[in-house]
């Protein structure tokens, strides 16, 4: 017998281990949260030689969970842009999705776990249930790094219990039950600090050279990218020329009118800006 496997329905089947992973993420949040306010730094609010370190650190802590939640949220929900119906394959060079049935506009691929075609597509990431693409690719930048410096604050605000835990302080109120979720917080935090940092590294170095994870397969060595302008203004067409919301998973509408990449049909060339 003959077995007939379809391998793209398999990759499918992973859309659900993705809404586990979200379930997953608001867990380790929970649970940090727990650790580092209500166990660590919001009890010694109420102390006055600690009140003012615990108010940066828990001032701090909640700006980055804010910024956090809010760029995990604007990537899950926002489309990373689809190709339009009956787009002419004929107006971009000729490409087409034979599986799509429709026309590729440059740097389109085709995800087999969406079993669709995603403008200037990135990567699928389970973490999000989603395909990270041109018009959601800032969203995961910011996600990723206030993701890294969330996790990296979190691990050092949790240094203080441990020695007073180890260190045999009369003071410390912590309870066997607190210690072990401290713990635990510290270890998920401390492993996600140290994975996201090569994440942002690898992520910060390709949106300088513009380009994306899949089309690092595609470059020529010692043959400049096509798409290389430059590092600001590479930056520029994903982050937009607003500095006041560089930091915010949001886009001026003035940007969107006026950077073409941004909606991911359309994207210059260093020869286009040479001539």
């Amino acid at each position: 017998m003959g077995s007939n496997i379809n391998l793209f329905k398999l990759c499918s089947g992973l859309r659900v281990l993705g809404y586990f992973m979200i379930l997953l993420f608001g867990s380790i949040v929970a649970l940090t949260y727990y650790a580092v306010v209500l166990i660590t730094w919001g009890p010694l609010l109420f102390r006055s030689p600690h009140r003012l370190s615990s108010f940066f650190i828990l001032l701090l802590f909640h700006i980055l969970l804010v910024l956090l939640a809010w760029s995990y949220l604007m990537v899950v929900v926002n489309d990373p842009g689809s190709v339009p119906h009956n787009w002419g394959a004929e107006q971009q060079d000729g490409l087409y999705c034979s599986r799509c049935q429709n026309g590729k506009p440059p740097r389109c691929h085709h995800c087999s776990i969406c079993q669709r075609c995603v403008l200037k597509m990135d990567h699928h990431c389970v973490w999000v249930v989603n395909c990270v693409g041109a018009r959601n690719y800032k969203y995961f930048l910011l996600f990723l790094l206030y993701t890294f410096l969330e996790t990296a604050l979190d691990c050092l605000a949790l240094v203080p219990s441990f020695i007073r835990f180890f260190g045999g302080s009369k003071n410390h109120s912590l309870s066997p039950g607190g210690f072990a979720i401290i713990f635990l917080a510290s270890i998920l935090n401390l492993a996600f600090a140290l994975s996201l940092l090569c994440f942002v590294v690898t992520h910060v170095s390709l949106l300088l050279s513009n380009t994306t994870s899949v089309e690092v397969h595609e470059k020529k060595k010692g043959v400049r990218w096509r798409y290389d302008l430059g590092w600001k203004k590479n930056f520029e067409q994903v982050f937009g020329t607003k500095k006041a919301l560089w930091l915010f998973p949001l886009f001026s509408k003035e940007d969107l009118d006026n950077i073409p990449a941004l909606r991911g049909i359309e994207f210059p060339t260093h020869s286009d800006i040479d001539v």
